[in-house]
């Protein structure tokens, strides 16, 4: 009787360690025992979706590998909501399809959308985006262009490791998100490649960036309406346009971003350091509590900037005023080089000036001369070492 509950058990414990093993390897999903060729020029999005099926179906955790290779896929949607968590483990290189409209006009190449609990880690995308932007710079007709990778109703989501080369538009977009973390990226494309944004953040709520780099034909950090708790940390930007809080105002009744914070990072090269952008037209947007702190500059072009007359190609927004906003802004510890002879310029609404502007220990020259401050429509107020003189 013993011997047959000791094989009972034994039977049991065998059986159990079966099924967990083989539910194990159901939860580990590498894309090539799906079909997914390795070689960059056939197409493997269909083995991704199907690992993608799998994972999302899943009631435990389930992780999907990206091997060593270059993997083409054409654009793609990852959609939720899942069962549980999901992570994308990129070894190898993701590659976009060859030609000026492999991307076509949705906007997106990859796209995550309503997915809870989401990891993407490592790897590499290649977007092959150089003909897509002559034709941009040719003025000729084209494509409407391509995210590289697009976050959509994501909530608790990680991005760690990520290499993004030749985006046709931004590399990685987090729009009506919560609590996503983006850390070590490292986001490139041409100084002169259009729009190509490093990290567009739109809607979303808790975003933490840390310890990238982004070397861009755009906004290394662009951050748009309805965006707030956002706390950015060492990151180098340059070339690019700076981090830059909109543009806002497009529309009346357009949300606004509060409580910003970008710190201990090194802007080279770049049209900008920190920026915040307005347009020029009525508007119920607004910025506030924001703070940069600890930024060193080196041959920045604007160091510190807000431009509330934002109005490109002097259409629907001639002879307006912005109506965003825009107040409880502290600049501190910010030191470098501008190359430009106004490190800091200040160019508020009219109808709505900058009120609560802080400025302290900023030291800036301008080609190993002061350099000089302007202010407009600014109000505030300005302590310890303050070169260029305050203009508030």
């Amino acid at each position: 009787m013993a011997f047959r509950i000791f094989l009972l058990a034994a039977c049991l414990a065998f059986v159990s360690c079966f099924i967990n093993s083989s539910h194990a390897a159901l939860l580990n999903l590498n894309v090539v025992t799906y079909g997914a060729p390795a070689t960059g020029l056939s197409d493997a999005t269909p083995a991704f979706l199907k690992a993608w099926t799998a994972a999302c179906s899943s009631a435990s955790e389930a992780t999907i590998t990206v091997p060593q290779g270059r993997y083409m896929i054409k654009p793609v949607i990852f959609r939720g909501p899942c069962k549980n968590s999901i992570t994308f483990k990129i070894s190898g290189t993701i590659v976009a399809p060859s030609g000026l409209n492999a991307l076509g006009n949705t906007g997106y190449w990859i796209l995550f959308i309503k997915v809870n609990k989401l990891s993407v880690l490592g790897g590499t995308l290649d977007a092959k985006a150089a003909n897509f932007w002559a034709c941009r710079k040719a003025g000729k007709s084209c494509p409407v262009g391509a995210r590289s990778m697009t976050f959509n109703w994501v909530n608790d989501g990680l991005i760690s490791g990520l290499t993004s080369i030749n985006s046709q538009m931004s590399h990685l977009v987090i729009n009506s998100c919560n609590n996503v973390v983006v850390q070590n990226v490292r986001l490139t494309a041409p100084d002169d490649s259009p729009n190509t944004d490093g990290i567009h953040v739109q809607g979303s709520t808790g975003v933490t960036i840390t310890g990238s780099t982004l070397r861009t034909g755009d906004d290394c950090v662009s951050i748009g309406p309805s965006s707030k708790n956002l706390y950015i940390s060492g990151i180098k930007c340059g070339p690019g346009h700076g981090v830059s809080i909109g543009s806002l105002g497009n529309s009346a009744n357009e949300g606004g971003v509060q409580n910003v914070t970008l710190i201990n990072s090194i802007f080279t090269g770049s049209d900008n350091g920190v920026r915040l952008k307005t347009w020029a037209r009525a508007s119920n947007s607004f910025v506030n509590n924001v703070a940069f702190e600890n930024l060193i500059m080196s041959n920045t072009r604007n160091p510190i900037l807000i431009d509330q007359n934002y109005c490109p190609s002097n259409t629907g927004c001639p002879t307006q005023s912005s109506g965003v906003k825009i107040s409880q802004i502290t600049y501190k510890n910010i030191k470098g080089t501008s190359a430009s002879p106004i490190a800091v310029k200040m160019d508020c609404s009219p109808s709505k000036p900058c009120s609560g502007i802080k400025l302290q220990d900023i030291n800036l020259t301008y080609m190993n001369t002061k350099a000089t401050a302007y202010c407009k429509n600014a109000g505030g107020t300005s302590s310890s070492v303050i070169s260029p003189q305050s203009c508030l």
